[in-house]
């Protein structure tokens, strides 16, 4: 026989029965095997009420975090209730059943705050979506077809990524999204292919090109070679861009076969520079007997001079090209003076106008004599205002007269 032992909440009699007690009394909740120790049995049965108040206390922590969605959160509690009524374990089940209840309404509410977040998040989405649409379509009616392609893709991820819509409303956008992207690539898969065969015409072309380029690399005509390269460039332009994989390896070759004709050509140069060097120290000789000539003192001695200097000049031969500017634009300089000492000695020496100054002198002084007698009868009879008009007339043609002597006498 076993010694009865009490609980809180239950006791086990001598015959080894576990006792709970409730608001409407006690309740058999199990037995103990008899001759052991009654604490042993409260121990268990209490052990078992503590699961079940931390599955209490676990649902409540969950439901708080929002962990749980108001459908699971629904299966949870029903099963919590489930495990507590009628269960065996020493405890006060009556408040865990209590705090169950209370959670109902907390239910209620996560349930409605979903409901109202699932609202905006598809108002959200909606927003979003046809955003998405608008710029998908805008990036449609373009021609970056590169960067295009990218920010549909980019487009498409977004999309994914959205809640879904009402079905019509979602269909109905989807259809736009999707056409729009459908439209751009088929014209992006035209595009390339007509790229595609231009850049195989362009690599017909160049090739043709460096052929061309190759065959002149041994000529010796430099100035005319020169200019058949340029043009050749300007038809490697022209002709657009190669295949990538080939474009840079057809460059090299074009660009090779040039850099063997300019490298001759500098060559063949820098050989007539250093022939030519001779010829400039012959021209800097000939430039200081020229500059003695400045300034110019005696026209005639000079344009003597320097037509020697210009024959001895031109027998000199040619100068290295660095040198052609600075010789030639010293020498041009001496020929300028002596140019501009003749226009000088040809306006001061000019028949014409000689002639001009000499009939405007004699009409002057014709027109004094004749001002002179005038002014004389004016006065002998007394004509005041007459001889004032006819003396003032006189004194203007004795200052012009002053003018035009001046004149002749720089053509004298």
């Amino acid at each position: 026989m076993t010694t009865p032992a009490e609980h809180p909440w239950g006791r086990v009699d001598d015959e080894g029965n576990v006792h709970l007690r409730t608001a409407d009394g006690e309740r058999l909740i199990g037995q103990w095997a008899a001759g052991s120790d009654p604490a042993e049995a409260l121990a268990f049965y209490e052990r078992r009420f503590g699961a079940l108040e931390t599955e209490v206390e676990l649902l409540e922590k969950r439901l708080e975090s929002g962990a749980l969605s108001p459908t699971d959160a629904v299966k949870a509690l029903d099963k919590a209730r489930e495990n507590i009524t009628d269960a065996a374990a020493l405890g006060d089940l009556a408040s865990l059943e209590t705090r169950l209840e209370a959670l109902a309404p907390q239910i209620e509410k996560a349930r409605e705050e979903r409901k109202a977040a699932r609202v905006a998040e598809q108002a959200e989405s909606e927003v979003r979506k046809n955003a998405i649409v608008a710029e998908a379509e805008k990036v449609a009616a373009g021609t970056d077809y590169r960067k295009g392609a990218d920010r549909l893709s980019e487009l498409l991820d977004e999309w994914k990524a959205l809640p879904r819509l009402a079905k019509a409303a979602d269909d109905a956008l989807w259809h736009r999204f999707s056409g729009a992207r459908t439209s751009f690539m088929r014209r992006r898969k035209t595009f390339f292919a007509e790229q595609d065969g231009k850049r195989s015409e362009a690599k017909k072309v160049k090739e043709k090109l460096i052929a061309e380029a190759e065959a002149l690399s041994s000529s010796t005509d430099f100035g005319a070679t020169a200019g058949a390269y340029r043009d050749l460039m300007s038809r490697w332009k022209a002709a657009g861009a190669a295949p990538r994989n080939v474009e840079d390896k057809l460059w090299k070759r074009f660009r090779a076969a040039q850099d063997v004709f300019f490298q001759a050509r500098d060559e063949a140069n820098a050989a007539l520079d250093a022939e030519f060097a001779v010829n400039a120290e012959a021209k800097e000789k000939l430039l200081v007997e020229a500059e003695a000539l400045l300034p110019i003192t005696n026209l005639e001695t000079a344009r003597r001079a320097m037509n020697d200097i210009a024959d001895r000049w031109e027998a000199a031969g040619k100068v290295p090209r660095a040198r052609i500017s600075e010789l030639e634009g010293r020498i041009k300089k001496v020929e300028q003076a002596i140019k501009a000492a003749g226009d000088q000695e040809w306006k001061r020496t000019d028949p014409e106008k000689s002639a001009r100054a000499d009939d405007m002198v004699s009409k002057l002084e014709r027109a004094i004599t004749e001002a002179e007698e005038a002014l004389a009868k004016a006065e002998a009879a007394g004509d005041a205002r007459k001889t004032k008009d006819l003396a003032a007339k006189l004194e203007s043609h004795r200052s012009f007269l002053a003018m035009a002597q001046q004149a002749q006498s720089d053509y004298s």
